[in-house]
């Protein structure tokens, strides 16, 4: 069966060109819509919750700086629509299978850098997205600029 929606999740960089690619090819092989989201995790989440400061200026900064990259990337590749591009607070993992119910997705497409060993062990954005995911989900390999 045709995917009819499609979600890929992005992290902004230059890394997720391919990502991207990827989705946009197999909406376009299936006459599927394409969704794009990027997270924006609270600073206070990267310290344990435990944080001496007010980070809310630094974390707006983020976001507005994210929302920038965003709108560059909505320029980038014409098949995205303004509409269909999400910028969120939040769990990765959580508001990526959010999103993808919400929206109905048959397939969320993330990037993954194979990792081996300790990195493995614990875990990443695309293994933790394959976790409990409400449909499919395309793990792109990324490779290392050289």
């Amino acid at each position: 069966m045709p995917y009819k929606h499609i979600l890929v999740a992005v992290d902004l960089t230059e890394e997720c060109d391919p990502v991207i690619k990827r989705a946009q090819e197999s909406a376009l092989a299936n006459g599927a819509i394409l969704s794009l989201v990027h997270i924006v995790e609270p600073m206070a989440m990267a310290f344990g919750g435990d944080v001496p400061m007010d980070l809310s200026q630094l974390q707006q900064q983020q976001f507005d700086q994210a929302k920038e990259r965003l709108d560059r990337l909505i320029l980038k590749y014409p098949h995205l629509k303004k509409e269909d591009c999400h910028l969120t607070y939040g769990q990765p993992r959580q508001e990526i299978h959010h999103l993808a119910k919400e929206k109905a997705c048959d397939l969320i497409v993330v990037g993954s850098h194979g990792r081996h060993g300790l990195a493995l062990l614990l875990g990443s954005t695309a293994n933790d997205v394959l976790h409990g995911a409400p449909c499919d989900v395309l793990a792109v390999k990324l490779v290392k600029a050289s």
